[in-house]
């Protein structure tokens, strides 16, 4: 694979690097872990309310966005002060996720690894270069990260953890102890090695010359395992404290933040989610969250569309909504884009709906409208 030949960094927003979107600005908060108190969520919701569009936006990364932004210092003070911005120089590249139901019922706890990884990632001023897409994955053996592509990452395998390097498992198995400061020498490895590629799959050799620079020989690459890949967490009820739900669309209104902000402990998934303890169903549910593991909106996807982003040739939220409620369960994962670009698109196979000048495309398709799209996802 050649060089990309990039000369300039990636422009993924954050919450001092505001993106300008059609609709005003738009800032990205990291949540590593995607753990986020009831206080935090209180914080974002009420930042949006006064200086956004009102709504929280859940990425595939498991982080929050705010949209139409007015007073971007504002924003970043008050995030400082509720401690969701711990580090200036380093806050764009805090990519960090987690199964989100670890330690929660039952399985493996990663999140004091993530907590770790996520001061010594901060305390590193090298890896403050890391480009803003590279990822870093602890799973705690389920396989829920196994699609995210992971640049560089952990998975639980009986009593230790396989590194997992540009999505795949490089054979390398370290002690839990370890796993952080690996991890984040494999990352200064991803810098030494880069010339202009955002994502270690994207450098030529990539897997081999990252395991050369941490010690370890070639060929301990081509011992690598076969770890299954597992489900995404669905939403649903997993105990008397525990359930998980989705938000439609990953766009959270003020009142479902508000239910939200009621619960115990929060955390964000990469599946526009949010695993909830402490949380009244009913009420979630009231404010129209889904706690339905098979209800359609736990397989429905959309890019920003129009007005929010001006590339965008459709209002495909909107006309996910209206289409959405007649859809079958049980199908593949569908995904609305406004053009070409397929932003926020997920891993694996999924529904293809794609805006046109004259309507929609499904699967690659002639123009339908959104109506007659429905037919096609069955």
């Amino acid at each position: 694979m050649a060089s990309t030949g990039r000369s300039q960094p990636d422009r993924c927003p954050g919450v001092l690097s505001v993106h300008q979107a059609a609709d005003g600005g738009l800032a990205r908060v990291r949540l590593p872990g995607g753990v986020l108190s009831p206080e935090q969520l209180r914080v974002l919701a009420t930042a949006s309310a006064e200086l956004g569009d009102g709504n929280l936006e859940l990425t595939s990364r498991g982080n929050i966005q705010i949209r139409a932004l007015k007073a971007p210092e504002e924003l970043s003070d008050r995030l400082y002060d509720a401690g969701l911005l711990p580090s200036i120089t380093h806050e764009r590249v805090r990519n960090i996720l987690a199964s989100p139901l670890s330690g929660l019922d039952g399985s493996y706890a990663v999140q004091p690894l993530v907590a770790e990884l996520d001061r010594a990632l901060c305390a590193s001023p090298r890896l403050a270069e890391l480009p803003g897409r590279f990822l870093f994955t602890l799973d705690d053996g389920r396989g829920d990260l196994a699609a995210v592509g992971a640049d560089v990452g952990v998975r639980v395998v009986g009593g230790q953890l396989a590194l997992l390097l540009a999505g795949v498992d490089s054979g390398v198995r370290l002690a839990p102890a370890e796993a952080p400061q690996v991890m984040l020498r494999a990352a200064e490895a991803f810098l030494e090695e880069r010339d202009g590629e955002w994502r270690l799959g994207e450098l030529a050799d990539g897997v081999a010359r990252v395991l050369s620079r941490l010690g370890y020989s070639r060929s301990v690459g081509q011992m690598a395992g076969e770890l299954a890949e597992g489900q995404p967490v669905r939403a649903g009820v997993y105990g008397p404290e525990l359930l998980v739900a989705t938000v439609p669309l990953g766009s959270l209104g003020p009142e479902q933040a508000a239910v939200l902000a009621e619960a115990e402990h929060l955390r964000v998934t990469p599946w526009r989610s949010v695993v909830v303890v402490g949380g009244d169903v009913d009420r979630l549910q009231q404010t129209g969250l889904v706690v339905d593991g098979e209800s359609p909106w736990t397989r429905v996807t959309a890019c920003a569309g129009k007005p929010g982003c001006g590339k965008a040739l459709a209002d495909v939220r909107r006309d996910a909504r209206r289409v959405t409620p007649t859809l079958q369960p049980g199908r593949r994962p569908v995904h609305w884009s406004g053009c070409e670009r397929r932003c926020g698109q997920p891993a694996g196979d999924f529904v293809d709906v794609l805006a046109l000048t004259d309507g929609y495309s499904v699967d690659g398709s002639e123009a339908v409208t959104a109506e007659q799209s429905v037919m096609r996802m069955r």
